[in-house]
């Protein structure tokens, strides 16, 4: 018996120095410093992470530390979000402006962002979460297993970030105060690009695409990231289908399909098959999906392309290059169908079963209105979430007045129901009631307890126009139980509740005109933003906070900040 415990401790031993030996810090210093560059015919001035675009992609195992030195000499404040990533007791790393922290200030100034990453496996991405400069700040969180564990399908020949962004022709931070002083959308952007390039479509842009060599009968990995401001897009490549195997760094059952629709935020891992002829090559391609007709954007399309070599030469060979087919600009039904298809892996790595018991329920109506403005000529542009259109502080961080307890930063008073019950999305109701389009101004927070299980019906509304917003929750994936069009019934749509195998996401796209249904566990303390990830509708208030309270023991509670955090 002696000998069956001392085989029992060493086997455990083994496994916990196993365990510390796999994990590994991993440090790298971001550089954030502005680049001239060339671009549709132009030489534009834009701010940049270690003098690239897209910037250096972020590679670590589960179970890893980052610390990301940030270094900001670039002459806007910055700061840097970690998109998808828990933050278990390290929100004060999350990097919202004003949400967890003040921003970086610039000549020199610097923070170190210290997280673990724990129980995530997949494709996120890092951006700037500090006016437009997201536009070109951002880059790729690749999280692969933890050494001596595997992807719950076939181990691919290589792995491809493909990172949609949108580009301006101009300066993009001078572009949002201009939107916000006047309360009018900024201007659309002049391309979108894949890996930073927009493509052979656009002016000037023959040798500006990127380029994918592939080998006949090897598998790859498509890990997919649409970083775009604000554009949901379509993406296809010609004669392939591809197999979506995660979402949001969360596996899914595999689904095939031949074209991809991805949200702003999202993230989509997909398996391409490399099954065509040595020689040939073949466009990839996105353009939006754009939900309503009444609101404008660019519809152009940026394309990359896929080469098959192989044979004597190994180069590539110059011949046709075939174009899909792209849905139509306005295919709602195709986006929803890809959308609410999508179900996760029941039993694949990390996988989390839905709670069942629920503790608080809210719905919450998301959408456009105005802004009263006693000394405009017209109203103002606005966005709202219960009407409460979300102003960021000024002073002092949501966060650290949670944490020293300063009064005045936020109100704790987001509430649970819109304040009027009304037909939402009936596009005519404003011309009966007009005092339904406009907002309060306020700084909101929902406070929760921790470990409260939340049950959130977002709501789509038509005041202005009915669009899909994709909402991103920080510090958490939530389950999108079900999602559907018109006006959320709880006696008729809980019915189609998926408590089986629901997606499990951190940002998801409400069905244009419709609803979804999405459970979070409250379980980490701190201050967490949720916001539209279209951002020209987050400066005009398309957000709130919840607040989550601390847990009963040292380890379910809020750590002090760290000493280097940026002040105000």
């Amino acid at each position: 018996m002696e000998g069956v415990r001392v085989s029992l401790a060493c086997a455990l031993l083994l496994f916990v120095v196993s365990s510390i030996a796999s994990a590994a810090i991993v440090e790298h210093t971001f550089n954030v410093q502005n680049l001239t560059i060339s671009r549709l015919c132009k030489r534009q001035v834009i701010t940049v992470v270690n003098g690239s675009l897209p910037g250096p992609t972020v590679r670590v195992k589960e179970g890893d530390s980052l610390v990301i030195h940030v270094i900001n000499n670039s002459p806007h404040n910055i700061t840097i979000h970690w998109h998808g990533i828990f933050h278990r007791l390290t929100v004060w790393a999350d990097g919202p402006s004003m949400i967890t922290q003040c921003p970086i200030q610039p000549a020199g100034h610097r923070y170190a962002y210290r997280f673990n990453i724990t129980g995530q496996e997949g494709t996120l991405w890092w951006h700037a979460h500090s006016s437009f400069l997201r536009a070109t700040v951002y880059g790729a969180i690749i999280i692969r297993p933890k050494s001596g564990h595997s992807y719950p399908f076939p181990k691919p020949h290589k792995e491809v970030p493909i990172i949609f962004g949108e580009w301006w022709n101009t300066d993009v931070v001078a572009l949002e105060e201009a939107a916000i002083a006047t309360g009018v959308p900024p201007n659309n952007s002049d391309a979108y690009t894949i890996n930073g390039l927009p493509g052979n479509l656009y002016p000037c842009s023959k040798d500006r695409m990127f380029n994918l060599d592939v080998v006949k009968g090897k598998l790859y990995l498509l890990r997919i990231i649409n970083a775009a401001m604000n554009m949901q897009l379509f993406f296809k490549i010609a004669n392939h289908k591809l197999t979506v195997v995660a979402a949001d760094a969360v596996y899914t059952k595999p689904y095939l399909t031949d074209v991809i629709v991805i949200a702003p935020g999202q993230t989509v891992d997909a398996l391409l098959h490399a099954d065509q002829s040595i020689g040939s090559s073949y466009y990839m391609a996105a353009h939006p999906y754009a939900s309503t007709p009444l609101v404008p954007f660019p519809n152009t399309t940026t394309r990359g392309v896929i080469h098959y070599i192989g044979g004597a030469s190994k180069t590539r060979r110059t011949k046709r290059v075939l174009m899909p087919k792209l849905p139509s600009f306005f295919d709602t039904p195709t986006a929803h169908r890809f959308y609410s298809n999508l179900t996760s892996l029941v039993g694949g790595p990390h996988w989390v079963p839905v709670p069942h018991h629920v503790d608080e329920e809210m719905l919450v109506t998301i959408g456009l209105g105005l802004e009263a403005c006693a000394k405009c000529p017209n109203s103002k542009f606005a966005a709202s979430m219960n009407n409460h259109s979300f102003v960021l502080p000024k002073k002092l961080s949501i966060l650290e007045a949670v944490f020293h307890g300063v009064d005045g930063i936020f109100t704790p008073d987001f509430p649970n129901q819109p304040p009027v019950k009304f037909d939402y999305t009936d596009p005519n109701i404003t011309q009966t009631s007009p005092g339904l389009l406009f907002v309060h101004k306020s700084t909101s927070a929902k406070v929760l307890k921790f470990n409260t299980t939340v049950d959130l019906v977002l709501q789509n509304h038509a005041l202005l126009a009915a669009e899909n917003h994709p909402m991103h929750l920080h510090g958490f994936n939530f389950h999108v139980l079900a999602q559907g069009f018109g006006n959320y019934d709880p006696t008729r749509d809980r019915s189609k509740y998926n408590l089986v195998n629901p997606q499990f996401r951190n940002t998801l796209a409400v069905p244009v005109g419709g609803w979804a249904v999405v459970r979070f566990r409250a379980d980490n303390p701190g201050a967490w933003i949720m916001h539209c990830h279209i951002d020209v509708h987050l400066p005009f208030g398309l957000g709130m906070v919840f607040v989550v309270e601390n847990g009963p023991t040292k380890s379910t509670s809020l750590p002090p900040p760290p000493p280097d955090l940026p002040r105000c």
